[in-house]
């Protein structure tokens, strides 16, 4: 993927990565080369950390990045926003979904943010649960939350369905699917070690142009998590 592009039409440039770490338990001198190598504005991250001594870790993953921690952790069940300090950080919020017995606790983290003074957005990350019937109203609570975002929306998260499934029309609707917008819906984000499925995603709000969009499937990436990372290079309407 090319740097990302000057500004076009008064539009701002920005590069989101969205990347389920699989909790660091993979090869994480990989997973630090394969985001630094991508030079993103935001990384939101799937399965960081969440339990003990999460502040220090979270800023320890995002220090090996070169970026520092926006949002998440525990109070969103692993889900981190990232941010260059070419972003600055205006609001953060968290969501935990409610707990079905038995299940596995999960949730979203939400930060508002600018570019300079020239683009404001509101970027958005969760990961969902793999259970069927839990699933689609995790879908419902996000989505609440994207709608009342101040912001236009930049919302990345694995699903853990693909697309056409109930829980993926409830978040995708009305929102650009950014692999489809660059006509690369049939990249495979899962697994690494057997891609056969598109389950992680990003969706911006129609205001937001997507310039450009990958599924970064390297050496590098093969050994850094089980899934792939998916890499947007998007322009954002400059505010009035």
């Amino acid at each position: 993927m090319p740097v990302a592009p000057d500004p076009v039409d008064g539009g701002v440039p920005l590069r989101v990565l969205s990347y389920n770490v699989h909790g660091q338990r993979d090869d994480t001198a990989a997973l630090a080369a394969v985001v630094r190598a991508a030079a993103p504005d935001v990384v939101v991250v799937q399965e960081g950390p969440r339990r003990f001594r999460w502040r220090h870790r979270s800023a320890a993953l995002a220090e090996s990045f070169g970026l520092v921690v926006a949002a998440g952790g525990l109070p969103s069940l692993g889900n981190l926003v990232l941010t260059s300090l070419r972003v600055r950080v205006t609001g953060t919020r968290c969501r935990r979904f409610p707990l079905t017995p038995g299940r596995h606790l999960r949730g979203a983290a939400y930060a508002d943010c600018r570019v300079g003074n020239r683009a404001t957005f509101t970027v958005a990350g969760s990961h969902l649960s793999t259970d069927p019937t839990e699933r689609p109203r995790q879908a419902e609570l996000f989505k609440r939350d994207l709608t009342a975002a101040p912001h236009p929306v930049i919302a990345a998260a694995d699903l853990n369905e693909e697309p056409g499934g109930p829980a993926w029309r409830t978040v995708a609707d009305g929102l650009t699917d950014a692999a489809e917008a660059a006509d690369r819906a049939d990249r495979l984000t899962y697994s690494c070690a057997n891609p056969r499925r598109r389950i992680d995603a990003l969706f911006v709000d129609p205001r937001i142009d997507v310039v450009d969009y990958d599924v970064v499937d390297t050496p590098l990436t093969r050994r850094a998590s089980d899934h792939f990372p998916v890499l947007v290079d998007l322009l954002l309407p400059a505010t009035a």
